[in-house]
């Protein structure tokens, strides 16, 4: 069950990036002109965590522009990679940090800048590395190409008190069975951006796609 965000749209802290909506959707932004209407678009259908991905550019800019102008969202930064980014995004404003996968000084980084951190596993023993660092809430990646849905009902017999986002290659059709798993959160996608409606500005379709996927 996702927790309802109060009026202002912003969790108070700490918060868990998993109980805020089913699907956490997964931003590569090119124009940072783009990121307020996009996030509004998203904010409105019922989409407030948004994971804007510093793999662009504009990255930096459109998570500060979001964080100042979308109250309803709540921006992260994903494909965080190093302890400067971990810095830089927080600065610009981002509420929580996912990254593809953890080294020891990202998770040092990560607990500094207190916000919550979603760092990649893709196996059992990445889990229980992190389990023994008191991290519990994790980004399971690559979804589809690990295991998938397999994958993640065996960990759950072993390592009950993992809980995952599962991202990469999970679409509508088959995000539903990753939520009816019992140690899955919440999942990461971007098939409510398709790139025809971004490119034409269709925050309506967004809007309309983003609450398709919070009915999950």
């Amino acid at each position: 069950m996702n927790a309802p965000l109060p009026s202002s749209g912003v969790p108070a802290a700490p918060f868990s990036v998993l109980e805020l909506a089913p699907v956490v959707p997964v931003v590569v932004v090119e124009d940072a002109a783009d990121a307020v209407p996009l996030a509004r678009a998203l904010a409105a259908g019922g989409l407030p965590a948004i994971e804007v991905t510093l793999r662009t550019p504009a990255a930096p800019d459109a998570i500060r522009a979001i964080a100042a102008e979308v109250p309803g969202a709540v921006v992260g930064a994903g494909t965080v990679l190093t302890p400067e980014q971990v810095t830089n995004a927080v600065a610009a404003g981002a509420r929580f940090l996912v990254s593809p996968g953890c080294t020891d000084a990202l998770l040092t980084a990560a607990r500094a800048a207190g916000v919550p951190f979603l760092p990649g596993v893709s196996t059992a023993s990445e889990v229980m590395a992190l389990l023994e660092h008191g991290v519990r809430e994790m980004k399971f990646f690559p979804a589809r190409a690990a295991g998938g849905t397999a994958y993640l009902k065996s960990l759950a017999g072993p390592l009950p008190q993992a809980r995952f986002c599962p991202t990469g290659g999970i679409g509508p059709e088959t995000a539903p069975e990753y939520l009816a798993l019992p140690n899955v959160g919440c999942v990461g996608g971007s098939w409510m951006l398709p790139e025809d409606a971004v490119a034409a500005r269709d925050w309506d379709r967004v809007e309309r796609l983003a609450r398709e996927a919070a009915a999950l």
